[in-house]
């Protein structure tokens, strides 16, 4: 991903809530920039990751001025006598250490914060070439949360793309409503319904396969080379084959997929990870589902054209 000082910046000052890289779970509060910056993989765990943490973070808040090393390492609590519990515990220590009041403290701590996150982007040198370049655009982030326990599943996806070519207006969009090949039925554009929440208008439909329903989302307006945009929908479909996938049409550099059974869990569940759309592979990774009925993958670097997703039975 293009890392930016703004996004580690964000990063850090929601990972300092609570108790900071002593959070549990701790992987859900580390986003993308900062799993970058620290080297942080898919299935390393919650001591490897605050290890990880502890190694990138450590030098760079020890390269400060002393007073904004001793407010950083309090927020963070990389400081074993500020491991308290809450964050304005830790704001409170520091004040006392400093001998300065906890409103100075918590600037100090967003004046270090912000200066850390320029040093771990300076140190991560120029951006490298994509992995799967691209000519129009492509999708730095998707998020989905998929509600199996509604009476129609719904899935809310949320995307930021990244325009690689001047004058995007449009995004080719497309879902894919896989079908046994037993079923003998047929998908139609009346079977999924589709509502922008932002980020765009809708500004036309077709089918592209027999299971693939492509849309266009015409943008506010037109994005130049390199440009951000997000936008958020909501997809409703009855799924005729128990799974759900997504098959990049433009790169994607992460695919992030909560998917909610409720009390109806499935005895398996199996993570796909780069297989071909139309086939029904057996193996995978088999996923646990957590107390709330829910489980939850990352993907990184999607292959356009390969599927990438769960399935369940």
């Amino acid at each position: 991903m293009s890392l930016s000082a703004a996004d580690v910046v964000g990063e850090l000052k929601a990972l300092r809530k609570g108790r900071a890289i002593f959070t549990t779970p701790l992987a859900d509060r580390i986003g993308p920039a900062l799993r970058s910056t620290c080297g942080i993989l898919e299935d390393d765990g919650t001591v490897e990751m605050r290890r990880k943490l502890s190694d990138r973070l450590r030098p760079l808040v020890e390269s400060l001025p002393d007073d904004l090393k001793i407010a950083l390492l309090a927020a963070f609590a990389l400081d074993e006598r500020a491991r308290k519990p809450f964050y304005q515990e830790r704001v409170h220590w520091a004040a006392i250490t400093l001998d300065r009041d906890d409103r100075t403290v918590r600037r100090r701590i967003d004046e270090g914060i912000e200066q850390i996150a320029a040093l771990a982007v300076a140190a991560a040198g120029p951006e490298t070439r994509p992995r799967y370049p691209s000519r129009s655009w492509h999708t730095e982030e998707l998020r989905v949360t998929l509600a199996l326990d509604q009476p129609v599943p719904e899935a809310f996806e949320f995307r930021r793309v990244i325009a690689d070519a001047d004058e995007i207006a449009v995004l080719d969009l497309a879902l894919t409503l896989p079908l046994s090949a037993e079923s003998g039925e047929s998908v139609h554009e009346s079977d999924l319904g589709v509502d922008v929440f932002h980020g765009g208008v809708l500004a036309g439909r077709a089918m592209e396969s027999s299971d693939r329903i492509g849309f266009a989302l015409r943008l506010p307006d037109p994005l130049p080379r390199g440009a951000r945009h997000e936008v958020g929908l909501r997809f409703r479909a009855n799924l005729r084959e128990p799974r759900y996938v997504c098959v990049p049409r433009h790169p994607c550099d992460l695919f992030d997929l909560h998917v909610r059974f409720g009390h109806r869990v499935p005895e398996r569940i199996v993570r796909l990870d780069k297989v071909i759309p139309d086939d029904r592979p057996r193996g995978g990774a088999v996923l646990p589902a957590d107390d709330a009925g829910e489980v939850h993958v990352l993907f990184r670097h999607l292959a356009p054209g390969f599927a990438y997703g769960i399935r369940w039975g």
